[in-house]
C-alpha cells in the first residue's frame, strides 16, 4: 500500500481572469476548488493512473469535510485525523501572471503529532509512504526525522518531497526516494545550482549517502535521476501551460505507480515526467490517457553508460 503525508492540506480556491488589478474589483471567468497539499496531489494523481492509495493528515472544519467528502468521491481512501484547526485556504489568481495566497498550516498537537506517528508505525514492511510538502514548525524539529526511523526500522520505502532544514536530516536517513528541484538540491549543500552538471554533481552525492533513487526537476530543462546503476535526463514534451501546481506532485505519482506496476527505473522515470507535463497542461492534475500518450513523447538519455561515478 502507498500511504501518502500531508501534515499542512489546504482546499485551493483556483480563479482565471484575463487581467489582474491590484486595489481593484476584478471578476474571474472560471472558479474551482481542488483538495490542495503535496500529498494530496499525490494520493490523486496516483489514483488516476490506477494506484490505491491512503491519504494521511489533518482535516478541520468544513473545509476539512470538503477536502475529505471530495477524496473520497474520486475513490481514494482516507485516514485523516480531526483536529480543531480549519484547513486552510489557498488562493491561486491565474491571469497574465501567476499569483498565489497561501493561508497558514495548523498548530500540530502533540496528541496529534503522536497519531501520525503511531498510523506510519502500523504500515507494513513494503508499502510506501510519500512524505510531501512543508512540515510545519508545531510538529516538532524532530518529527520528520522519527517519522523516517519508523519506515527505515519497518522496512517501508519512503519518498521525501519537501524542503527546508529537515531535507539534509531525512537524506541521513537513506529514503527511497528523494525528489529535490535544483533550487532545493542547491540549500541541501549550501551550494548554487546553475548547470545540469552541478545538478548531477550533487544528486551523486546523495546516492552516495544511501538515497536509491534521485530525481532533480528542472523546470522548463526536464528532469534528472541518478541512482547507484543509473544516470539519465529527460526531455519532456512542449504543453501549453495552463497550471503549474502539482506538476512535481505529479512526477512522483507517477514514478511510483510505475515502479509498483512492474516497470523499470527507466520507464518509470520516463512516467513520472510525462505525468508532470500532462499535469501542466490542465486545470486540475493529469488525466492517465494524456500521461501514456506523453509517455511516448518523452525522451530520456543515457548519461554515463549505466554505471554510477
Amino acid at each position: 500500500m502507498i500511504y501518502t503525508y500531508t501534515l499542512t492540506p489546504s482546499l485551493d480556491y483556483t480563479v482565471y481572469l484575463p487581467g489582474f488589478s491590484p486595489g481593484k474589483l476584478n471578476r474571474s471567468e472560471e472558479v474551482y476548488y481542488y483538495p490542495g497539499g503535496k500529498g494530496i496531489n499525490v494520493s490523486r494523481v496516483l489514483k488516476r493512473l490506477g494506484a490505491d492509495s491512503t491519504a494521511v493528515g489533518l482535516a478541520g472544519g468544513f473545509t476539512g469535510d470538503y477536502l475529505e467528502q471530495f477524496l473520497q468521491d474520486e475513490g481514494i481512501r482516507t485516514a485523516l485525523i480531526r483536529t480543531d484547526s480549519i484547513t486552510r485556504i489557498n488562493v491561486k489568481i491565474k491571469s497574465d501572471q501567476e499569483t498565489e495566497l497561501n493561508g497558514p498550516g495548523p498548530e500540530i498537537t502533540e496528541q496529534e503529532r503522536r497519531q501520525l506517528l503511531d498510523r506510519a508505525g502500523r504500515m507494513e514492511r513494503g508499502d510506501w509512504l510519500v512524505l510531501a510538502g512543508r512540515i510545519p514548525d508545531s510538529a516538532g524539529a524532530d518529527f520528520a526525522v522519527e517519522l523516517a526511523g519508523i519506515c527505515r526500522d519497518s522496512g517501508i520505502r519512503l519518498a521525501v518531497d519537501t524542503s527546508g532544514p529537515v531535507l539534509k536530516e531525512l537524506a541521513d536517513m537513506k529514503p527511497e526516494l528523494m525528489k529535490p528541484n535544483e533550487h532545493e538540491l542547491g540549500e541541501l549543500f549550501g551550494a548554487e545550482i546553475k548547470t545540469k552538471e552541478d545538478a548531477l554533481h550533487y544528486a551523486r552525492l546523495l546516492v552516495r549517502q544511501g538515497v536509491r533513487h534521485v530525481i532533480v526537476s528542472m523546470g522548463g530543462e526536464g528532469a534528472l535521476y541518478v541512482s547507484d546503476t543509473m544516470e539519465a535526463e529527460a526531455q519532456a514534451p512542449e504543453v501549453k501551460v495552463v497550471n503549474t501546481v502539482g506538476a512535481g506532485d505529479s512526477l512522483v505519482s507517477g514514478f511510483i505507480a510505475a515502479l509498483e506496476s512492474g516497470k523499470g527505473a527507466e520507464e518509470a522515470f520516463k512516467y513520472g515526467v510525462a505525468a508532470g507535463s500532462a499535469t501542466v497542461s490542465r486545470s486540475d492534475l493529469c488525466r492517465k490517457e494524456d500521461v501514456d500518450t506523453l509517455a511516448e513523447q518523452v525522451t530520456v538519455t543515457r548519461l554515463n553508460g549505466g554505471k554510477n561515478r
